[in-house]
């Protein structure tokens, strides 16, 4: 793909004075044309496609997530003054959604082997697949120890890839290098094929309430065990592990979700590790948001994850 050399039009928003002390993710924020020339930070990269979710029977209008992220970040006041960079977008096209996952890869590998902390914004989590095998190329074939904040345990089989099948397509990749952890799952939308995959393939899974029972950091003291001795880590959030009075504007919103407290801690434990190779924020529908609720959400994740993840740096 061609990065960006100019910033679209969503990087707009009030400007409180011209000094560092007033800067906002608008008014800081840079194009990214060369990742290679560029000094190392963080890089939004939006996936535009909601084919995996459209295979899957679900709600189109998730290829307007990464927009519409932007669009609530834009205004986030920024505390340091670590580089952040738009790369653009890659949009799904005529539903070929092979032809999209070869063209994340390719970003992400190029924006990770420059140094950047790749930010994949969805768009469907369709997108895990993509952005893990641009990660694990840029790292030699070496896979990062996944994190799933997810309802979902997303290790179906299928004929064609969906939004449910991400992690089966990562660990056919890897082999016995998978290492992958659900947080969150809701055990109603979750078949027993699913738990018996993820039993076979030694998948950590917490449930909603067994997430829910823990305090946030006891929750963010989990997550941080998980990959205790991970180098690389794949941190992937899909917004359906909300409940859908947070995080209305999913294709499948959740009946119960867990608490938006544990969810930051988590994020925020695991960016502060240094460790982090690659974030993915998924599943975002500005269609089906409620005053932009889930937006909000997903550009605070995105905030926090920045700023604890430039703070190691």
């Amino acid at each position: 793909m061609t990065f960006n050399d100019t910033l679209p039009d969503t990087w707009t928003g009030r400007t409180d004075g011209p000094n560092p002390q007033h800067a906002l993710w608008h008014s800081t924020i840079r194009p990214l044309p060369e990742p290679e020339g560029a000094p190392p930070g963080v890089a939004l990269l939006g996936f535009a496609s909601d084919e995996g979710i459209r295979r899957n029977h679900g709600r189109p209008g998730a290829d307007g997530g990464p927009d519409a992220i932007r669009q609530s970040v834009a205004g986030a006041a920024v505390h340091d003054e670590h580089p952040r960079y738009d790369a653009g977008d890659i949009p799904v096209t005529n539903h070929d959604l092979d032809r999209g996952h070869v063209e994340l890869a390719a970003a992400v590998a190029r924006l990770s082997k420059s140094g950047h902390l790749p930010i994949v914004l969805g768009g469907g989590h369709e997108a895990g697949f993509g952005s893990h095998r641009g990660v694990y190329e840029a790292l030699g074939d070496t896979s990062p120890a996944i994190i799933n904040l997810d309802a979902h345990i997303d290790l179906r089989d299928m004929d064609e890839p969906t939004n449910g099948t991400p992690f089966r397509q990562v660990a056919e990749l890897v082999g016995e290098q998978f290492r992958y952890s659900v947080l969150g799952v809701s055990p109603p939308n979750n078949t027993r094929f699913l738990f018996d995959s993820a039993r076979e393939l030694g998948v950590h899974i917490t449930t909603d309430d067994q997430l829910a029972e823990l305090s946030p950091a006891r929750a963010a003291e989990l997550a941080l065990q998980l990959v205790e001795d991970q180098p690389h880590i794949h941190l992937t959030i899909d917004l359906d592990v909300l409940s859908a009075a947070i995080a209305p504007g999913v294709s499948s919103p959740a009946a119960v979700g867990v608490p938006l407290a544990h969810i930051r801690a988590i994020c925020v434990a695991l960016a502060r590790t240094g460790r982090l190779s690659l974030v993915d924020v998924v599943e975002l529908n500005p269609e089906l948001d409620v005053d932009n609720r889930t937006a909000r959400v997903a550009a605070r994740l995105v905030h926090e994850i920045a700023e604890g993840y430039l703070g190691t740096n």
